[in-house]
């Protein structure tokens, strides 16, 4: 299993899902990446390499924010047949209400960097469901987990539409052709330690379903 950061973390932040899925048996490694120098395009090419050095036999991808959308990036231009099943964490996959306030303000868009930017370029905002044509047919089962708990960058950006993370609006995260979807009660920044989320995606790699009450 390969887990990949988002905006502004390094790989560490997902020491705890790896611990805790290392208990139930699944190998783990952290994919790092320069998630504001470098863009969408490179950070899914090294991710490419990151996976070809991987010596598993079948391999599952999980991606918080932004980590998903490299993920995205890599199934959409590359295949290696060993990927089985993937879960995104508090994705922006739709769009991002919060990005496109903060690129408008002075300087933030050196701050969100390349790949968030790039994203952005890529999302027109009249289509309904952009990422219906940016990625028509998943190669895999991916399952996406939304938060509800409104704490973070939202409260000071105005408009974030509700309900959400913090960060990111659950309807943003609504991938197109997403095998299950699932919302918790929790905060963009509390997935990554949140041990009913490490219990999701679990139930998901093993079963291609989360655990619905």
């Amino acid at each position: 299993m390969i887990l990949v950061h988002g905006l502004w973390t390094p790989a560490a932040v997902f020491s705890l899902h790896s611990h805790w899925l290392q208990r139930r048996g699944y190998r783990t490694r952290r994919f790092g990446y320069p998630s504001v120098r470098s863009t969408l395009s490179q950070n899914a090419h090294a991710l490419q390499r990151f996976i070809a050095e991987t010596s598993a036999t079948e391999i599952h991808l999980v991606g918080h924010s932004m980590g998903g959308l490299i993920i995205l990036e890599l199934l959409a231009t590359a295949r290696d047949p060993r990927l089985r099943r993937a879960v995104f964490l508090g994705t922006p996959c739709l769009d991002s209400h919060c990005a496109r306030r903060l690129v408008k303000v002075a300087g933030m868009p050196s701050l969100l960097g390349r790949s968030i930017m790039e994203w952005l370029t890529r999302l027109p905002r009249s289509s309904p469901s952009p990422a219906t044509t940016l990625f028509p047919e998943p190669v895999l089962e991916i399952g996406v987990l939304a938060g509800t708990r409104g704490v973070g960058l939202g409260c000071v950006v105005p408009g974030l539409p509700r309900p959400n993370d913090g960060v990111v609006a659950v309807a943003e995260t609504r991938l197109p052709g997403a095998a299950d979807f699932i919302a918790l009660p929790v905060a963009h920044s509390q997935m990554l330690a949140s041990r009913a989320c490490a219990a999701q995606i679990a139930a998901f790699l093993e079963s291609g379903r989360f655990l619905h009450a």
